[in-house]
């Protein structure tokens, strides 16, 4: 390791499971800011196939996490998202972006509305770990005065996903096995006191598990006690969302992305898409009454070389029609995968395409969304 590597690991923020990390063997680097598990033993395709088949547990405590409280916190969130969260009930969860003027993604982020009795009565925020100062500054100065943003510095984030992540965590806390899917409530887990949600970013059944700092390493080991659960980085993190089909800030979404070119519309609740009331609705409106130009969609490429970030993808015919935003080889698929945008005549299921790679045209296929089945709990 270089002096300036060196130096670039040590400013790096750490997690309160950091140590276990290294106890473990996993391989770390930088991630938004945080020096983080990539892989651990196992390897990135082992890792992905365990969480597949029984349950892996992943640290994201980089993750941005707030309270937000105040007379109605739910109304003045809406004035910089365009999900319906006064039509949130307690305990239950919802998915939606920070929007732009342009309609354009500035982030995308988890809103549950608490359930009584908690420490709070507002909402509970999770936004990704690269945007998530960016976020908090931005919802301080939008919404000041109409309610107040409590940055949570003293909580672990964990997530727990798989077909055996429900069986596992019901072990230790009562109720949870029968939460349906983006659904959260407060619960003792192991005699620790928790916010536990039932949602997660593979594609699986899971929860993700809000701890105390000071009952993270303790919880945590409890957990990878379990002989179902395993590890797991954010390799196989990034692997297992791909094949879900669940974007990535900052590749799938940014600013120059709107939630309908990303097929989005479904986290957008009818009374938002009609009244509006948020920045970019009328851009927004437009494209779901006029629809778009370009699509975010499933590549399947023929073959075995994987498509990465920023390919350019052509038409049979060697018209350049979109890039690639994602892409990497697909263990449960058993082949490489792919997202990007394409322009809309070309964004039928099926519809073949060419991929340039390497100064090579490989052939492809736009595929429908998910890759793998999403096996999410409706209860």
């Amino acid at each position: 390791m270089s002096a300036e590597t060196e130096n670039e690991a040590q400013n790096l923020k750490k997690t309160p499971l950091h140590a276990l990390h290294q106890r473990l063997g996993a391989k770390m680097a930088g991630f938004a800011g945080y020096d983080m598990p990539i892989q651990y033993g196992l390897g990135i395709m082992k890792e992905h196939l365990h969480t597949r088949a029984a349950a892996g547990l992943f640290d994201v405590s980089h993750m941005g996490q707030a309270w937000l409280t105040g007379a109605d916190p739910a109304a003045a969130m809406e004035n910089m998202v365009p999900g319906d969260l006064q039509g949130l009930a307690p305990g239950q969860q919802r998915y939606t972006q920070f929007l732009n003027d342009k309609g354009g993604i500035l982030d995308d982020l988890m809103v549950t509305r608490a359930v009584k009795p908690l420490d709070h009565d507002g909402l509970f925020v999770v936004v990704n770990a690269a945007c998530k100062d960016a976020d908090f500054a931005r919802m301080e100065t939008a919404l000041a005065g109409d309610a107040k943003l409590e940055r949570i510095e003293d909580r672990a984030l964990v997530a727990l996903q798989g077909p055996a992540a429900a069986s596992v965590l019901a072990r230790f806390a009562d109720g949870v096995d029968t939460m349906p899917f983006m659904t959260a409530k407060r619960v003792a887990v192991a005699g620790v006191d928790c916010l536990v949600s039932r949602s997660g970013y593979s594609g699986e059944d899971g929860y993700e598990v809000s701890i105390p700092e000071s009952d993270a390493l303790g919880l945590t080991e409890t957990l990878l006690g379990c002989a179902e659960v395993e590890a797991i980085g954010l390799g196989a993190r990034d692997s297992l969302r791909l094949e879900a089909g669940l974007c990535l800030y900052g590749h799938d979404i940014d600013e120059g992305t709107t939630p309908i070119e990303a097929g989005l519309l479904w986290s957008i609740g009818k009374r938002r898409r009609a009244d509006g009331g948020f920045p970019g609705a009328e851009i927004v409106q437009a494209q779901i009454r006029e629809g778009v130009s370009r699509k975010r969609v499933g590549i399947l490429p023929e073959g075995r070389a994987p498509a990465r970030e920023g390919t350019e993808i052509l038409s049979a015919d060697g018209a350049s029609i979109g890039t690639v935003t994602s892409g990497g080889f697909g263990p449960t698929v058993g082949g490489p995968v792919a997202m990007g945008y394409v322009a809309v005549d070309f964004a039928a299921a099926g519809t073949p395409i060419q991929l340039s790679v390497r100064g090579k045209l490989l052939p492809a296929a736009v595929k429908k969304l998910p890759f793998v089945e999403q096996r999410y709990y409706r209860g």
